[in-house]
Order: C-alpha cells, then sequence, then structure tokens
C-alpha cells in the first residue's frame, strides 16, 4: 500500500480577464461564496508554465459549503492574459468543461435559465443521469450534473467542483493514467457516438468516445466536503483535437489546471515517478514550507499524457478565523480524520463574500 493519500479534488483553475467581475458570478449563479484564501503575489515557481519568467497575479480560492472541490478564480496582473485563439471544441486537449455539483438538474435548471442565456437544455449523460451545460461570462463551458450529497445545507440546489472533462487522444493510455495514478478505477459508463444533440460547442454531434470515470469514497481531512468526483475523458474520432494550452502561459483564461488534495508528498512524489510522470513543478523540494498568503503547504505538479495539468497540494496550514490569526496545522492532527463541521460553519460566518 502507497503512503500517500488523495482525499478529493480540492478545486479547479480558472483564469480569467477580470478577476472580480468572474467571481461575482460565481457567486451569483453557483454560490461559491466562502474564501478560503486569496493572495496578490508573484508565482514564482511555475517558471516551466510562464514563459520561464516570475508572474505577478492575483488568485482566490473560494467554496460552496454545501460540499464539492473549490474554484481557483486566477488573474494575470502585469500581464494581459491570452484567451485561447479559438473557439473550444469537444475532445480539444485539455480540461473543456468543468463538473458543477447539483442536487436537482431539471430544478436548478428552471432558476439559472430565467436569468442567464447560455444554458442548454437538459440532456442524459452516457450513464443515464441528468445534465446540462453553463457558459460563464467568459465562456468557459460547465456540466451541471447531478449528486445529492450535502456537506453543510445552505439551501440551495449547487454545490461545488464535481470533476472535469478531459480531451485526450489516445483513451487507453489515458485511462492507465487516470485509474492508476489518480485512483479513479471504476468505470461508470464508456461509450462511443455523437457527444450531444445539441450545439454545446463546436464538434458537439460528431463521434468520439467518451469514459465516465469515479473512484471509491476518500479518507482525508477535507474528504467530506470534497465529497463525489468523476473524470470524463473525450477522445474525438471525427476531427482533430486541438491543444487548449498550446502557445499558451498557465493562468490564461481558461480551466488551468484540476488540483488534488494530497497528504504524504514526497512517497506520491517517488509514485508518480515510477508511473512516468514525474514532478514538473516542486513548490518544496528540500522540505520546506510554501506560504500562500493565509494559508501554508506544499504543491507540485504533473501532465497527463497528453500535457492537461493536474496539480497535487498538501495543505500545512488553513486558516479559520483570519483576523485573530486562528488557524489549523495539518501536519498535527491525524490526516485520515475528517475535520469537524463546526469549523467549515466558522469559516462560513467570517469568510464569506458578497458581491461587489
Amino acid at each position: 500500500m502507497e503512503s500517500f493519500m488523495i482525499s478529493g479534488i480540492q478545486q479547479i483553475g480558472v483564469g480569467t480577464v477580470d478577476f472580480r467581475k468572474s467571481w461575482n458570478w460565481y457567486i451569483d449563479m453557483f454560490g461559491i461564496d466562502i474564501r478560503i484564501l486569496e493572495d496578490d503575489t508573484v508565482a514564482e515557481r511555475m517558471l516551466p508554465y510562464t514563459g520561464g519568467k516570475p508572474q505577478k497575479r492575483h488568485a482566490c480560492i473560494a467554496v460552496n459549503l454545501q460540499g464539492g472541490g473549490g474554484f481557483e478564480i486566477w488573474q494575470y496582473s502585469d500581464r494581459k492574459p491570452e484567451p485561447c485563439p479559438f473557439e473550444i471544441a469537444v475532445g480539444d486537449l485539455g480540461i473543456f468543461a468543468a463538473k458543477l455539483k447539483c442536487r436537482d438538474v431539471l430544478s436548478f435548471h428552471k432558476h439559472i435559465s430565467a436569468k442567464w442565456n447560455s444554458c442548454t437544455e437538459p440532456e442524459m449523460l452516457p450513464d443515464g443521469s441528468p445534465c446540462f451545460y453553463v457558459k460563464d461570462l467568459y465562456g468557459n463551458t460547465f456540466q451541471i450534473i447531478e449528486n445529492k450529497e450535502v456537506f453543510i445545507e445552505q439551501h440551495r440546489l449547487t454545490g461545488g467542483m464535481a470533476g472535469a472533462v478531459i480531451g485526450v487522444t489516445d483513451m487507453e493510455r489515458s485511462l492507465r493514467f487516470y485509474k492508476e495514478v489518480l485512483g479513479y478505477d471504476t468505470v461508470k459508463c464508456d461509450f462511443t457516438g455523437p457527444y450531444s444533440n445539441h450545439d454545446i460547442m463546436p464538434e458537439a454531434r460528431k463521434r468520439c468516445r467518451r469514459v465516465i470515470l469515479t473512484a471509491p469514497k476518500r479518507k482525508g481531512a477535507f474528504a467530506e466536503l470534497f465529497g463525489y468526483s468523476e473524470i470524463e475523458l473525450v477522445q474525438a474520432l471525427e476531427h482533430t483535437p486541438r491543444k487548449i494550452y498550446g502557445g499558451r502561459y498557465w493562468g490564461d483564461p481558461g480551466f488551468i489546471q484540476i488540483c488534488f488534495d494530497v497528504t504524504g508528498m514526497d512517497a506520491m512524489k517517488k509514485f508518480c515517478a515510477e508511473k512516468g510522470h514525474p514532478f514538473t513543478v516542486d513548490s518544496c523540494p528540500d522540505g520546506e514550507t510554501f506560504d500562500m498568503g493565509d494559508a501554508s503547504g506544499r504543491f507540485a505538479y504533473i501532465e497527463d499524457p497528453d500535457g492537461t495539468l493536474v496539480e497535487l497540494v498538501e495543505t500545512g496550514k488553513v486558516p479559520i478565523v483570519k483576523k485573530l490569526g486562528f488557524g489549523i496545522d495539518m501536519t498535527k492532527r491525524n490526516p485520515s480524520k475528517p475535520l469537524p463541521k463546526i469549523l467549515f460553519r466558522l469559516m462560513g460566518l467570517v469568510m464569506k463574500e458578497k458581491m461587489k
């Protein structure tokens, strides 16, 4: 048994051209209103993906307390963000849609379509569950999926991130990576045919292979907050996919990375190298702690077989009440034991964001 643990999807990064407008939209539409951390400094340790130069940026991680992964909302401060030069199509390489947890898809569709016009009609995923698609202010696509888990009741229809839809070139090779390295070892469905009967995005009506993967119930301090997640891999069969971040920087507009919460980073580093996916970035190669504004920890990156970025984060300190300097030192507690819900309720009282 490996001496590391993956507790779930911590967040999916969303690059934007306007940090505050994007966050306000996610608060209003999805309820992503609890700020875990916010940082306005220089990204000095991502040089392989930022043109070899440190880049100043403004970023935050925010969650919905009903459960699911967070949003890492990210904007360059001194460099003009470079949007994707083409309209992203089904099967393009990278994360072309993020999955958002919803307790009642049809009710939420009625709710959001009354105030936002970039929504598709509901349809069925290949596994028979309902979904629909929403594009945000800047054209990022969210697949709304049904999952009735609720971490802390907020009387909302939505939760947080529940997975990603990722374009790949070789399904079998990608399946090995997501099964063996990240633990998504259960095939929920394996379907070949048109992606959709709706024009969600270009090439949606063409044939592709779609495989949806799930993982066993995760353990860890944040596992109950993150909850259920799935990875949907899509291989285009009738057109040639393009690389979404080809020629662009990490942090440019779009879905930057999918991030997993990890305990035992040294063991994870060794395991990934043995599987042929060595760390391309390691914030603390000598065991030091990386400060992330109000929080601390260690982050690293690997790439899937097509170069999609996967972030791994081992949390050191979590802020609870910033003004009082109260936080949790994760290194001094049992890593398998869930954090008490009372701490998340306290976060909800003191760290809730309103639209500005």
